[in-house]
Parts: C-alpha cells; structure tokens; sequence
C-alpha cells in the first residue's frame, strides 16, 4: 500500500544526506506510472495528426503542428519550468504544473478553433516538463547506493510510455474518437495531481537564487560540467538512433512484403516496447560500479540491431524478406526491442551520473540533460526523413548507425568518473 494520506508528509532540504526518506517500492511504481502517463501527451499526437487535420480542418502543411507544438511546449518547459526546482518548494510546483496540464488537455478536447486548440496543446506540453521535477525528486528521496535503481525504476515508466503513446492513441482514437483522448489525458493528468499531492514530501531547496540567477546558470553548468556534457551528448546521440528509427519504421512497414495497416503498426510498437524492460536493470548495474561495461555493451547492441535491422528491411547482405516475410518481421521486432534497449540503458545510467551532482542543482540538471537528448532525437528525426527520401531504408539505417557509433567512440575516449563521481555543481 502506498503511504497513508492521513501521515505527514516529511520535509526535505536540498543539504540532507536524501537517504530517509523512503522511496517503497509501491511509491515508485506510482512514479513511473505517473511519468509514463505524462509522457504520452507528447508523442501521442504523432498517429492521431490526419484525424486532427481533418477535424480542425488544418492545412496539410500545417496538420503536423499537432504533433510537434507538445514536444516545443515541453522543450520550453525544460528551460523556464524545471529551473524552478532549485527556487520553489517542489511539490507545490509539481501538483500546480500537473493540474495546469490536465486543464489545458481539457481545453483541446472542446476546442473547435484550431488556434484554441494547437495554443492549448503547445502549453500541455510546457505543462508536461513536471516529468523532469519528478524523477529528480524521487532521486533525493533515494538513498545514494540505491539511486541508479530508482532512477532506473522510475525511467522505464517514461520509456514504455514514449514506446506506448502511438498505439494508446491508435487505439483510443479509432474506437471512441481523437477528442477522448485527451479527455482521457486531462483526466488522468488531474489524478495524479491529486495522489502526488497527497504522497510526495516537501522539499523546499536550500539557499534558492533568483530566477534570473537559475537561468543563467543554465549556460554555466552546461559549460563547466564534464559529467553532464559527455552523458547529454551520448543521450542525444542514442536518442537521434532511436527516433530516425521510430520516424521512419512505418513508412516501410507500409511497404511490401509486410503490408501492415494502422493496427499492425500500432502491434510492432507494443512489441518493440519489450526493450524498456532493461531499465531497472541498467540502474542496479550503475549501482554496482558496471556503468562502463553496461554502456558499452548497450551501445554495441544497437549496432548489431541496426545491421539487423538493415538486413531484415533493406536487404542488406543479400536477404530477400519478399522470400521470407515471417524471418524478416522477426528480425524487425528483435531489432526494435535491441535498439530500444541500448537507448533507455544510456540514458539510466547517464540520468544516474547526473543526478549524482549537487542536490542544489538536480532540477537544472535533469533539465538540462533531457533538453539535450530531445534536440539529439529533433536531429534524428530531421535527418531519417531526408535519408528516407534519398536512399529509403538503408538510408535511414545508415543515420542511425552513424548516431550509434559517435556515441560509443564518445564513452570509449570518455572518463569513468563520467558516469560515478559526483561533481559540484555551479
């Protein structure tokens, strides 16, 4: 059972040691539920912009706008909502940001206006940044050995909702309509609001600057912060692999010999969803000191499932899935779900080495970080599509072997104290 609503909630300040507070095991569950509920609302949109378009009655160019306002909201959000971490009593700012979201969501389901509703998705998704005020405050609520395995617990919350958003919304969207989606999520977003404000502890930061002060410190913690540099960079480079793939998979799953429709698209992403699975493991091996050799093996996963899935999809080495369809769907799915793997094990054990760092400064942070390894898949995204458009499959495998390998080279010529030892901030 989950806390007693009736028991006072503990207070903590950003000098405590962190470690009696007690994560249990059903609060992190809740956490990464709540964080992979929270999540959907940004890359959901990306299977429900032609019903949107014609509904709204959206221009062809602009029925993208959909799709890609949530994930700029939230990239604003990162860089003038999660700094307040470090300046406002957390849990306030986190049920009032959740409770603004579930309102906004509201706002686009009634929405007949398309102005109204693409203005109310955009600040859906600022209000959808409260993702990176809770995992840094399940951190502190951690006792540090066991911090990696809390982040890890909590961040297969967030990856299996990205993996899930398109199917869930597939599925919403072709039984009961697109507009009860986000009624659904406006709903979900206000419960829990309601459960965190009645679970989460205070923690008040100590010594806050001012606002203007925490934006500026963005700049000179990207700068002067080695462990935070190396794990964003290595996370933005995973994450343009992982989105050139997604970007492009069902373009190709369209295509003979697989044939796939909407369901059996929205079935490959359930089944690629399996990689998330290694999350929780990845943090207990950072946990343990195996960071290094976890990275490693995680990055040279996802090559060998790049090649796979370049055999399986574009006929690398001269395999013809015309010829074998079953084997070649197979492959397809092994590589999504290897793939997916590589990419959650580099951000667990990069969000671990961050949220390492000085407790004063765990919001900007994971700001940070998370902002960098969006821009990577941004990138990714830009790029599968431009190779999809040159060279098809191959092209698009080719991107993401690229990505793949810059950030092994990157971890191979990287320092251990990367990924374990905690710095000071600034």
């Amino acid at each position: 059972m989950l806390p007693s609503a009736e028991t006072p909630a503990p207070a903590i300040t950003a000098r405590e040691p962190e470690h009696t507070q007690g994560l249990t095991l059903p609060l992190t569950i809740f956490f990464a539920t709540a964080v992979g509920v929270m999540v959907m609302n940004l890359f959901a949109a990306q299977t429900l912009t032609g019903a949107i378009g014609r509904s709204l009655r959206l221009a062809p160019e602009f029925a993208g706008l959909a799709a890609m306002l949530p994930q700029l909201g939230y990239a604003i959000g990162l860089v003038l909502l999660v700094p307040l971490c470090d300046l406002l009593e957390n849990r306030r700012l986190i049920v009032c940001t959740l409770a603004m979201g579930a309102v906004f969501l509201a706002i686009a389901m009634v929405a007949e206006a398309r102005a109204v509703f693409l203005v109310a998705v955009l600040l859906a998704g600022v209000a959808s940044s409260a993702i990176q005020m809770l995992v840094p405050m399940a951190a502190s609520m951690a006792p540090e050995s066991h911090r990696g395995r809390a982040v890890g617990n909590v961040m297969s919350g967030l990856m299996l909702g990205i993996l899930l958003s398109r199917p869930a919304a597939s599925l919403i969207a072709g039984t009961i309509g697109w507009r009860a989606f986000y009624g659904l999520a406006a709903l979900t977003d206000a419960w829990v609001a309601l459960v965190l404000y009645l679970k989460l502890p205070v923690r008040t930061p100590a010594n806050p600057a001012s606002y203007p002060a925490l934006l500026y410190s963005l700049w000179t913690l990207m700068r002067t912060e080695p462990v935070l540099q190396r794990n964003a960079v290595s996370a933005a480079l995973v994450m343009g692999a992982f989105s050139a793939f997604w970007t492009a998979i069902g373009l190709r799953l369209v295509q003979p010999p697989f044939g796939f429709g909407m369901n059996g698209i929205a079935l490959f992403a359930l089944a690629g969803a399996a990689g998330a699975i290694v999350t929780p493991l990845a943090g207990r091996a950072g946990d343990r000191g195996w960071s290094r050799t976890m990275l490693f093996a995680g990055h040279l996963t996802m090559l060998a499932a790049l090649v796979a899935i370049g055999v399986a999809g574009a006929g690398w080495g001269g395999f013809a899935a015309q010829a074998h369809p079953p084997l070649a769907i197979a492959m397809l799915v092994a590589g999504a779900a290897a793939l997916d793997a590589g990419v959650v094990t580099d951000q667990t054990l990069g969000r671990r080495a961050i949220n390492l760092m000085d407790p004063a400064a765990r919001g900007r942070l994971n700001g940070l970080f998370v902002g960098t390894f969006f821009v990577g898949g941004a990138v990714g995204a830009a790029c599968s599509g431009a190779a999809w458009a040159l060279a098809g499959w191959s092209g698009v495998c080719a991107v993401g072997f690229v990505f793949t390998l810059c950030a092994f080279v990157l971890r191979l010529t990287g320092r251990r104290g990367d990924l374990s030892s905690p710095t000071v901030a600034r």
